[in-house]
């Protein structure tokens, strides 16, 4: 745990391109053959310590109703990545760019985490008989995420229920149900 929390915080001070092995290894307190034992390379590292941190799972929800559903689904979305740390985000969005081996495991756990966040908002609606767009479940998963992040990253505001209402109802709804 010590060696996956040093990997975030030198992640977060200095970025992906100039984070090295060494410099984990002398936050964490360790030799740089304890972390290649477990990990294999500087991307594998990474991509570990961001899947112990990020191990939360989506809300259940009970409603039947999609706009609920939506509702619960953004709000639970807007807290995770406003609990984030700017900096390690805007690392690891520059680290994607240059690793491909950093892209393909922070896909996965995009992919995975997505999958439950979906699986989770469309549920009770589908079960409901709500009749939604073909691939509504991958718009969800594109547009939510990206809407939230530009709101607290790019535009440096809070997504507050007015913001969530906007975005369920003026976005998602009309995308996400069958015309």
């Amino acid at each position: 745990m010590a060696i996956l929390d040093a990997t975030l915080w030198v992640l977060t001070e200095l970025g992906y391109e100039q984070m090295s092995v060494e410099a984990v290894a002398a936050r964490a307190g360790v030799s740089k053959a304890t972390i290649y034992r477990r990990h294999p390379n500087k991307a594998a590292l990474v991509v570990a310590a961001v899947e112990q941190r990020v191990a939360a799972t989506p809300p259940v929800i009970t409603s039947r109703d999609l706009r609920d559903g939506l509702l619960e689904i953004v709000s639970w979305l807007a807290q995770q990545v406003a609990e984030q740390e700017i900096g390690l985000l805007g690392a690891l969005f520059a680290g994607m760019r240059s690793d491909p081996d950093l892209a393909a495991g922070m896909r996965r756990i995009l992919h995975r985490d997505e999958a439950a966040m979906v699986e989770e908002s469309f549920r009770g609606a589908i079960e409901h008989g709500e009749a939604l767009a073909p691939r509504a479940a991958e718009l969800f998963a594109e547009i939510a995420p990206a809407v939230i992040v530009h709101r607290l990253v790019v535009a440096g505001k809070s997504c507050d229920s007015a913001f969530l209402d906007h975005l369920v109802d003026d976005i998602l709804l009309p995308l996400l149900r069958r015309r």
